[in-house]
């Protein structure tokens, strides 16, 4: 990573989550929201560390959207971005502002889990795939192959799985039920991009078809 990158990573994307958490709430003075912060930041802060250390060149692959990337999933890259940046701010806006929900302890904790678990699994799944970007393409020029190691060897789109647990934990840390609705929308189109991402790899990656057959399911074991 470039030392502009690096700068980056640690002095904007914490200022960025700071302005999200704290503008629609108003003030400063909510420690709802820097516990949530203090958590992110450790936790995103540990997986950053074991990726540079395992998985460096992660980094620069998922900096941008590569050429190749399919053009039906920059589409669905384009409807999910507005609800992802949504999210954490009408979070705060119902519980920090407008107290719309009212969220039992427990769930807020079970969020936090979620948040967590969550973390770990992408982190795991970036960790032993190298071929882990954030567009849907054939990355021939990088000698793509299939992985079926680590959470792989469990459903064949851990990474998936993991963003699903992040979206729905990040509602629920906050105490917000509003904030679900945009966290369902990033998990439709997520299931969506998940059966394109599937198809298009069964039909042109070598050795994916039988290891489909293998590894039978995509997201929940059991279930699909």
């Amino acid at each position: 990573m470039s030392r502009t990158a690096a700068l980056y990573y640690v002095i904007a994307l914490p200022l960025t989550l700071v302005a999200l958490v704290f503008l629609p709430v108003g003030r400063l003075s909510w420690p709802r929201g820097w516990f949530f912060i203090g958590f992110l930041v450790v936790v995103y802060g540990a997986s950053a560390l074991i990726l540079a250390h395992v998985n460096p060149a992660i980094y620069r692959v998922r900096s941008r959207i590569q050429p190749g990337t399919e053009r039906w999933d920059r589409i669905l890259l384009l409807l999910m971005l507005p609800a992802m940046i949504a999210e954490i701010p009408l979070a705060t806006l119902d519980a920090g502002r407008l107290s719309w929900s009212v969220v039992p302890l427990s769930i807020v904790i079970l969020g936090y889990v979620l948040l967590g678990a969550g973390t770990v699994l992408t982190t795991w799944a970036q960790a032993v795939n190298r071929f882990f970007e954030l567009g849907v393409r054939l990355q021939r020029e990088r000698g793509q192959h299939v992985i079926n190691s680590g959470p792989y060897a469990i459903v064949r789109h851990p990474g998936y799985v993991g963003l699903l647990m992040i979206f729905a934990g990040l509602a629920l840390a906050l105490a917000s039920w509003w904030a679900l609705i945009p966290a369902a929308w990033v998990s439709a189109i997520l299931i969506l991009r998940t059966s394109r991402e599937d198809a298009l790899l069964r039909a042109e990656l070598d050795g994916y078809e039988h290891y489909a057959r293998r590894t039978r399911f995509r997201l929940v074991p059991g279930l699909w």
